[in-house]
């Protein structure tokens, strides 16, 4: 039986030095073989694939291209995203069939998202709503020849990305709006980062063509610029011009998006229990908890008992999308519901259960649960010195980053070496790198968001963290790295990704206390003291000071009392009293600094 052959991912271009180095081979013995396909190459010259390939088939190996693997991957998360929906139960893949797609449209403010909306589904959605501006989530349906596709109407990039960060895809295409008398804008380069960090497949529709500032083509090459190459130019983009005002272009559209969701596995057990997304809700005064929620799989039948996140309760009535009583509704299908005993939030799953009490059950425990996480000290979820020891423990694959640097000039040199260590990284240890935003400007909460729900590390180069921003990544455990020198920055990615890079630690003051009696007892000295800030912890440790200088620290606490009572901590504006170990020459006046090592990321 023949020996297979080893595989040997190639990037595009290499030196002679380090393709010897990829095969631990001699370079003279590789530079033999380049000499005798009629190629004169150096040790430090630099050959492209094809060249080498044929140096590797020559020495028995099997030669890939890295960026074709890389792109083959890459395809391969965005077809696992549209099944993403299986995991709400084992389905036999008998039991699948094909489901309506649903569609998000995204894009700039003002670039005519919900106009392009309205003219699809023939209502009058855009003109009641303050200042043409989206103010809500929707859901509405349209039939094409027999074929039916769902809608989401989203105020923008940002409900899209919070509802994936409580755990919702959303969304099975994407479709990305862009003016012909605007072309493409800051807003709409997030809009996508935000659909490929979801792996949701893109569609382009270029608005506002019967302007007379029109220019199709400008658009088309700065979509380019972005990585969006229309169809036409070669590229794998389907990029469609359309005027919502004079319905131009809205049947191409359709059937765009339809030829898109042909190529994508969307799927669904319409036999199954019911399961799906949270969309909206609000609390009617006069009919209670009203859900607006969408069927992904199974079917939901009025009276099944659902929970909703922390929410539960039994479906009362169910309501189509024109306020028409229904009484059920399949995979695809967005529906509003009364009967919820809370309103869950938007971008809760929810799911059926058997009965009121398992839904009571689950709820409890999901309460429960909520309340632990906001009581555990914050720290980043995923930083950069998790990453190999998560990629070895099988629970990452990649390092996703979020890029934000002060000027052009300063951020493509970072983005470009960034990507030069991922492909290094991807060769030797097969951990790979994706970034999901590089732009220039502060880092903001709408970044943080992105991370949040991407698990991505945010990386900032001369710029500062937004205040909003840096209190979203303190709840949310966003990592967030600021960097003034780009050697330092490129060092602790290299270092992360072969799993050296260490946690640093710093010291955290969190209560200062006053010494204004002092006790003797035969146990030793006993400070009576009065809590100025903070909070006094039994477990911390402690630094006495006495006229600005410190007399000793890393003191541990021996005894912590109030009145007469041993206590975990005492808070500020109490009195309390303290003894040391190791330390017992208290005078009146003296302070008291109690600290935790804290991880800074």
């Amino acid at each position: 039986m023949a020996q297979e052959k080893q595989i040997i991912l190639l990037p595009d271009y290499l030196t002679v030095r380090e393709l010897a180095e990829l095969v631990s081979a001699s370079p003279i013995e590789v530079m033999k073989r380049l000499i005798a396909n009629g190629i004169m190459a150096s040790i430090n010259q630099q050959i492209d694939f094809d060249t080498a390939a044929i140096v590797l088939e020559e020495m028995g190996f099997e030669p890939q291209s890295a960026t074709v693997v890389h792109e083959q991957e890459e395809k391969k998360k965005a077809a696992d995203a549209q099944t993403w929906r299986r995991k709400y139960a084992e389905e036999r893949p008998e039991s699948l069939q094909r489901r309506p797609p649903i569609v998000t449209i995204l894009g700039h403010v003002d670039h005519g998202k919900t106009t392009l909306l309205d003219t699809i589904r023939k209502a009058s959605v855009a003109a009641g709503e303050a200042g043409g501006i989206t103010q809500h989530i929707g859901a509405y349906r349209v039939n094409r020849e027999g074929r039916w596709l769902t809608f989401l109407d989203t105020p923008g990039h940002e409900a899209f990305t919070a509802m994936r960060a409580r755990g919702a895809q959303g969304a099975d295409i994407a479709v990305l709006v862009v003016a012909a008398d605007d072309s493409v804008m800051p807003t709409t380069k997030e809009a996508l980062s935000h659909a490929r960090a979801a792996n949701v497949p893109v569609v382009v529709a270029i608005t506002k063509i019967d302007k007379r500032n029109a220019n199709v083509d400008t658009v088309k090459k700065d979509l380019s610029d972005i990585g969006l190459t229309p169809d036409e130019w070669g590229g794998d983009t389907l990029v469609v011009p359309v005027s919502a005002q004079q319905g131009q272009g809205i049947d191409d559209l359709l059937e765009a998006i339809l030829l898109m969701a042909d190529d994508s596995d969307i799927v669904a057990n319409p036999s199954s229990d019911a399961s799906g997304i949270v969309l909206e809700s609000e609390v009617s005064p006069s009919r209670g908890t009203l859900t607006t929620l969408v069927v992904l799989n199974g079917t939901l039948k009025r009276g099944d008992v659902i929970i909703a996140g922390e929410a539960h309760g039994r479906i009362k009535a169910m309501f189509d999308e024109a306020g028409k009583p229904i009484d059920q509704a399949g995979p695809s299908v967005p529906v509003r519901v009364l009967g919820l005993s809370e309103p869950p939030q938007p971008g809760d799953s929810f799911e059926r259960v058997k009965n009121d009490k398992i839904a009571r059950q689950l709820s409890d425990e999901r309460r429960q649960e909520s309340v632990a996480r906001r009581a555990q000290p914050e720290r980043a979820a995923f930083t950069l010195e998790d990453v190999f020891a998560q990629f070895n423990a099988g629970k990452t694959k990649e390092l996703a980053l979020i890029i934000k640097a002060d000027v052009q000039g300063s951020l493509q040199p970072v983005v470009d070496s960034v990507k030069q260590l991922g492909d290094k990284a991807k060769a030797e240890h097969g951990i790979g790198m994706r970034i999901l935003l590089a732009d220039i400007g502060n880092i903001t909460e709408n970044d943080v968001m992105l991370a949040s729900a991407s698990g991505a590390i945010v990386i900032g180069f001369t710029v500062d963290v937004d205040p909003s921003a840096r209190r979203t990544a303190d709840s949310k455990g966003v990592d967030i790295r600021q960097y003034t020198i780009i050697y330092k920055l490129l060092e602790d990615i290299e270092l992360a990704l072969n799993g050296l890079l260490e946690p640093v630690y710093r010291d955290k003051t969190i209560a200062t206390v006053e010494v204004r009696a002092l006790f003797k007892l035969k146990s030793g000295m006993v400070a009576g003291s009065y809590v100025k800030e903070g909070e006094v912890r039994r477990n911390a440790r402690v630094r006495v000071k006495r006229g600005g200088k410190v007399l000793a620290e890393n003191l541990s606490v021996a005894a912590l009392k109030r009145e007469k009572d041993d206590v975990r901590e005492v808070r500020s504006g109490f009195e309390c009293g303290i003894s040391l170990n190791g330390f017992d020459e208290f005078v009146v006046g003296d302070l008291l600094e109690f600290y935790i090592s804290e991880r800074v990321n």
